[in-house]
């Protein structure tokens, strides 16, 4: 149900609403800022859903599908993620606001800047803001403060006061991060991908941005939630004891044990899969091709395939399966309408809506004031994608008596045929219009919850548990090893390649960075990119840094009970980043996802 907006807006500043108080875990709906951006958005919301072609209007209502981000798409023209074309935009010197910025002569000066193109660029989108080999970027800025440190000094103290440098301006990002507010109230989804490179000072850098991490942030050592941290492996660089950049592997290992982050990205898989090297788009947008700086996602529209499934569900065997795939059918197509709507709006739009993106370079191009974008997004540029939740329950419902999918051949051909006919329909409307639609495995932070919620009229027990699973993953309640999971996750990764993630549940690593590794390791031959959900809270009140306990209601610590927010730290993978639900809840379909989670053996 789509409350009347008079209603959204008191439910706003009562709080007597927690879907809307804890529709994004990175946003604190307390303060100003959100509460107003928030209420803008509300607004956006019910003035975009009468611009949008009222049968895809009517489908986002009635939950047959999702039109993501209304609150800032159709009615800004404005995209969701990007990577951000950070190396040319210091290269070449850019203006932003009353200034014109020149070509820092020095890391600290190129990590001041990178914070302030950060806060400009997620400004202006409404999606995650990624930098693509931020270490490879860096360090030609770390070779410019050593020489001259050279200048001033022998060679021994250059290295010691550039090392120094490096450090301080790696701390000085990521505190800055954590403190940037954008426009629209949060925190800037910020990833930054790293371990590729092998320049002089590269291997500094990441161990600098590793250490950093570990160290955590503030006087308490707090585990930040951003930047997301994205490590590559590659073979014969950091990947065997004998590489050059093995010890680095080994200190992301132990950050992994402590913080969660980096997932890691596997350097042939991404390129055998994707069709070439570049970090995630925000958590897990990927666009194929070898181009990578400045490229962006210009949003998502999202299927709802349990819906499809219990509808399908009430018709005779013989006849179930011809159902589901005609409905899949028309659902694919109503999604694809809204997503030419989206691609409409850009139409007549021109760079003076954002110049930072447009003739600034963010976008890895400097157009003129006053010229269209729109052709900025074909060719290959920028996905626009079909998003997909709830892949497990829809092969449960469609097979009820037959044994669980991962040993059941039947339901995993079943989850590829679906995968198959989103993906040929995207690839038929890449071919026609130029613009690159992709099958994009949907996060679904919230999502997972409102779907399920608007489906409990079915009466099945699939929806009454509260939440549909992310993409095409396992539920997060089933058992299975960790090696079990990579190898089911891992068929359907070269079908969903618009946006994909696979990861797994683990007990405390923190001792045990060998079988963390052997992990690692199998996951890099078997899936381009890797999440590693390890326990990191800690109770400042007892000192216990064991996992809390989760229940609907909230965190407690497992050893004092202690559940005070103030003197607790709490975090947890929402979907491809990481929350902080002691202190921003999750929406309650999360939180009940959260607290079936079973640690993968």
């Amino acid at each position: 149900m789509i409350l009347d907006i008079h209603d959204q807006i008191t439910s706003l500043f009562n709080h007597s609403d927690s879907s809307i108080a804890n529709e994004n875990a990175n946003k604190d709906t307390r303060t100003i800022s959100t509460q107003r951006d928030i209420l803008a958005g509300m607004v956006s919301k019910a003035y975009g859903l009468k611009m949008i072609p009222p049968h895809v209007a009517q489908a986002h209502k009635d939950g047959s599908l999702h039109y993501h981000d209304l609150d800032y798409s159709p009615l800004f023209s404005s995209y969701n993620c990007m990577l951000v074309a950070l190396r040319g935009m210091l290269r070449d010197g850019y203006n932003m606001g009353n200034a014109s910025i020149e070509s820092p002569r020095s890391f600290t000066t190129a990590c001041n800047q990178t914070t302030q193109i950060i806060a400009q660029v997620a400004s202006h989108i409404y999606g995650g803001t990624s930098i693509h080999e931020i270490d490879d970027i860096l360090a030609d800025y770390a070779e410019l403060s050593y020489q001259r440190h050279l200048e001033d000094d022998n060679i021994l103290c250059a290295v010691k006061s550039t090392l120094k440098e490096i450090y301080d301006g790696v701390q000085s990002l990521e505190y800055e991060v954590n403190t940037l507010h954008t426009s629209n109230g949060q925190t800037p989804f910020v990833t930054f991908g790293f371990g590729n490179s092998d320049k002089p000072w590269a291997k500094e850098i990441q161990q600098a941005m590793l250490r950093v991490r570990i160290r955590g942030l503030g006087e308490r050592g707090r585990t930040p939630v951003f930047p997301k941290l994205v490590y590559t492996i590659r073979k014969g660089h950091n990947s065997k004891p004998n590489d050059p950049y093995y010890d680095v592997k080994r200190l992301a290992l132990e950050c992994a044990s402590k913080r969660m982050y980096p997932d890691i990205l596997s350097y042939e898989k991404c390129i055998e899969v994707t069709g070439g090297y570049k970090t995630p788009m925000g958590c897990r947008s990927f666009l194929d091709g070898e181009e990578t700086h400045g490229r962006n996602n210009l949003g998502v529209v999202s299927l709802n395939l349990p819906r499809i499934a219990l509808e399908a569900s009430v018709y005779p065997e013989a006849t179930r399966m011809e159902v589901f795939h005609s409905k899949l059918e028309f659902m694919m197509q109503t999604a694809i309408d809204g997503l030419h709507y989206r691609i409409s709006r850009y139409e007549g739009v021109t760079t003076d809506c954002a110049p930072i993106l447009y003739t600034e370079g963010a976008c890895g191009v400097k157009l003129k004031a006053g010229e269209e974008i729109s052709g900025l997004f074909k060719n290959g540029r920028a996905t626009i994608s079909m998003g997909y939740i709830g892949m497990h329950e829809t092969a449960e419902i469609m097979f009820p008596d037959q044994e669980h999918i991962l040993t059941n051949t039947t339901k995993q051909e079943f989850v590829k045929d679906i995968l198959r006919s989103m993906k040929t329909r995207t690839q038929a409307e890449k071919t026609a219009t130029g613009y690159h639609f992709s099958v994009y495995g949907t996060p679904s932070e919230n999502l997972c919850d409102r779907f399920a919620g608007l489906d409990k009229t079915y009466g099945h027990p699939t929806s009454d548990k509260g939440y549909y699973t992310n993409s095409f993953h396992l539920d997060v309640a089933e058992s299975t090893s960790l090696l079990d999971k990579i190898d089911f996750e891992a068929q359907f990764v070269g079908l969903s390649t618009g946006g994909f993630i696979c990861y797994g549940e683990f007990p405390d690593m923190k001792d045990n960075l060998d079988g963390l590794e052997a992990v690692w390791d199998y996951a890099m031959d078997a899936v381009p990119y890797y999440g590693t959900n390890t326990p990191c809270d800690e109770c400042y009140k007892c000192g216990s840094m064991k996992e809390f306990n989760a229940t609907v209601d909230g965190y407690s610590c497992s050893e004092c009970g202690n559940n005070d927010s103030g003197t607790v730290s709490v975090i947890r993978r929402v979907c491809g980043y990481l929350g902080s639900p002691d202190a921003r809840p999750f929406i309650h379909g999360k939180q009940t996802e959260v607290t079936l989670r079973t640690k993968h053996t």
